[in-house]
């Protein structure tokens, strides 16, 4: 496929990476050429120095032949420029925009073909916001990822000494829980992925992926550790976009507090939050923190656009009490170099947002897709559509599949009355309610939304590759 993508920043840069690994061809357009010749110098793409607004910049990255825009500047106004402009000059089949304020996307009728021809709108900030309210919710976990609409929840948590299945075998979870029907659908163990089956043993420090039902997964998260009290206190340095996002969307239920060294913006939050204590200092202050009971947090939230005060901030924080530390860091090597230490969770927003992206260029139907363990693997939801007989996948036993070695099949939804073709011929929204743990023995049945985890992302567009169906399925 050939993409144009507009923005050569975090988001872009991951973005490019991402889809160049996908043999696509990219050109990447930016005004800076610090940032081109970075990104040459490590990917295969072409680059363009220019504003991806203009139409001659725009012909010139290949806008007359290519099949999608992703425009990810910083610039709301340049992002819905260029899909209008590659919409009318150029009829682009796909334009996808990074819209960083909540009042396009409140105002849906701007964006459709007739204003600015966008097809699809992300916002990163809002997503690493959600992101991250996941984690409040489940505070011993390193990641929580959402599919199906919520459905079905993929935790990734470090199994400590203690928890009833660390020491024995992963077939010891059913004996435990017969209950719930749950999967371990990964293991990291110092950093490398260990093939999980029933004689697998659970060992203390292994980083551990299990999925289940929504309204199972506290259950099995027991099974590895003890669980940690709810959180109740909250302190995020950094009142910018995620900073404030954040603390306006949990106030309700938390008692929060946001250190905002900016004198402006502090008046700013103290205006537009309800019930949220905004300090006025520096999130790396000593007194400060200790001034405000800093031992008494349950998290901390380091939320600057700074990676080195995030991360200062966040040991500071753990060395004088706080019970879990977050940091947010755009560098991915210091993601992997502080993950796991002093810092409980670190965070690379170009990570939590890509997803949102790739789904809507990935071949198939993908419903969803998560990046893992920052980026190094994948989980899919993917609708297998074929009749029986005929598909790969469809009809098939879940060990009859040709998977290749390294995917799982981990869960399946599935509607229990009408399947979604018959559901959409009768003007009614499919509804999944049922949430089937994927064993040998499961067949898969047209519709079916199935989440697959790959331990490499290079194994993705493999699985693409067998959900594909042929023209004759439409």
């Amino acid at each position: 496929m050939k993409i144009i993508i507009l923005g050569a920043g975090q988001v872009g840069s991951s973005v490019a990476e991402s889809l160049e690994s996908e043999a696509n061809e990219i050109t990447v357009v930016d005004t800076n050429t610090d940032l081109l010749q970075a990104l040459q110098d490590k990917l295969d793409l072409r680059t363009v120095v220019g504003n991806g607004a203009s139409p001659d910049v725009l012909k010139e990255a290949g806008a007359e032949d290519a099949e999608m825009l992703i425009a990810v500047t910083t610039s709301d106004q340049t992002n819905l420029c260029a899909c209008r402009i590659a919409k009318t000059l150029f009829n682009l089949p796909t334009r996808i925009a990074r819209l960083r304020s909540a009042d396009y996307v409140e105002y849906p009728q701007l964006l459709d073909d007739s204003n600015f021809a966008v097809d699809f709108s992300i916002c990163p900030e809002q997503e690493v916001t959600e992101y991250i309210e996941n984690l409040i919710e489940f505070p011993e976990a390193l990641q929580v990822l959402e599919f199906a609409d919520g459905k079905v929840t993929l935790v990734g948590l470090r199994a400590f000494e203690g928890g009833p299945l660390v020491g024995h075998p992963i077939r010891d979870l059913r004996l435990h829980i017969p209950q719930v029907d749950a999967r371990i659908v990964a293991i990291y163990r110092r950093d490398q992925a260990v093939a999980p089956d029933g004689d697998t043993v659970i060992e203390s420090g292994d980083e551990v992926f299990c999925l289940a039902a929504t309204e199972h997964i506290r259950r099995v998260m027991k099974e590895m550790r003890r669980l940690d009290r709810p959180v109740r206190r909250i302190m995020i340095a950094g009142g910018g976009n995620i900073g404030y996002r954040l603390a306006k969307t949990i106030e309700k239920n938390y008692d929060v507090k946001v250190v905002e060294h900016n004198r402006q913006r502090s008046q700013f939050l103290a205006t537009h939050l309800a019930r949220t204590l905004v300090l006025s200092g520096d999130a790396t202050d000593e007194d400060l923190l200790e001034g405000e009971n800093i031992e008494d947090m349950d998290m901390f939230l380091a939320l600057t656009n700074d990676d080195e005060n995030n991360i200062m901030a966040a040991l500071l924080a753990k060395r004088m009490g706080a019970r879990r530390v977050l940091a947010l860091i755009n560098r991915r090597a210091y993601v992997d170099l502080v993950q796991a230490g002093a810092i409980d969770i670190a965070i690379s927003p170009a990570m939590v947002s890509i997803g949102s992206l790739l789904r809507h260029v990935k071949t198939g139907d993908v419903a969803t897709v998560h990046r893992l363990r920052r980026g190094a693997a994948e989980a899919l939801e993917v609708v297998a559509h074929g009749q029986a007989g005929k598909s790969k996948i469809v009809g098939k036993r879940v060990d009859e599949i040709a998977l290749p070695a390294g995917v799982q099949a981990a869960a399946i939804l599935r509607c229990s009355d009408l399947g979604e073709s018959a559901e959409r011929a009768n003007g009614r929204k499919s509804t999944y309610d049922q949430v089937l743990i994927a064993h040998h023995d499961t067949v898969i049945e047209n519709d079916d939304h199935v989440i697959l985890f790959c331990v490499s992302r290079e194994l993705v567009s493999k699985v693409e590759k067998l959900f594909q169906v042929g023209l004759e399925y439409f």
